[in-house]
């Protein structure tokens, strides 16, 4: 049987709606950030104050204790191609730090929140970091370039997550209006050789609380 007009519009519209719902399960509170500490933060539960240092308002889909979701793929740019790798071929086995942004080349991200992690990345390994990876809702093209700019060399990788799925898959995608689109929150976390989240470091507006001093300071504990 043919579909309505009005069947169709339901089909193409549902995995914007399911983005928009991702983003609305995380934003919630007027905090400026939230350093997150129980195992299940979960849309629609109730966080109490005691489980979250700054607001019991936000929540995401991923929180402590969770597992990173497998399989999903990020980019990259290098040896004159394209490759894709998935989220286990990248942190399976490793303990890692992964930090997102919401756009290369964008004023806070450029100036503060990569060259912080660049100018730590020594720091961090020697506090049990094996992998430093810094994701944007960018192409692999243009995380190549800023990387080059940055002089970022092999001390991040730079994981372009050009359709968003793995920003979608943990919760952090957010629509930025006409100028940007559908990007990531910005946030940093820890996970352990299981891909099991240690640490999870939240801003809500602003910038301070996802930096590589505050990454530094967890893994010294």
């Amino acid at each position: 049987q043919g579909s309505s007009p009005e069947k169709m519009l339901l089909r193409s519209s549902l995995p914007f709606a399911l983005a928009i719902g991702c983003a609305d399960a995380f934003v919630g509170g007027a905090s400026s950030s939230a350093l997150f500490s129980s195992s299940r933060l979960r849309g629609g539960s109730g966080s109490s104050p005691s489980q979250a240092v700054g607001s019991s308002a936000l929540r995401m889909a991923l929180g402590v204790g969770d597992t990173l979701p497998s399989g999903v793929e990020l980019s990259v740019r290098q040896d004159g191609k394209i490759d894709n790798f998935s989220t286990d071929d990248l942190f399976k086995g490793k303990r890692s730090v992964i930090f997102a942004v919401p756009g290369a080349f964008t004023p806070t991200c450029s100036e503060q929140h990569l060259p912080g992690f660049v100018d730590k990345s020594e720091d961090l390994k020697a506090a049990g970091a094996d992998v430093i990876a810094c994701v944007s809702v960018n192409d692999p093209f243009v995380m190549r370039e800023w990387g080059i700019a940055r002089e970022v060399g092999d001390k991040v990788k730079m994981l372009a997550d050009g359709n968003g799925a793995f920003s979608t898959a943990i919760g952090q995608i957010v629509d930025k209006g006409a100028a940007m689109g559908m990007r990531s929150n910005r946030y940093a976390m820890v996970l352990d050789k299981d891909m099991k989240v240690e640490a999870l470091m939240l801003e809500n507006g602003g910038y301070g609380e996802t930096g590589a001093e505050k990454v530094l300071e967890f893994l010294k504990k």
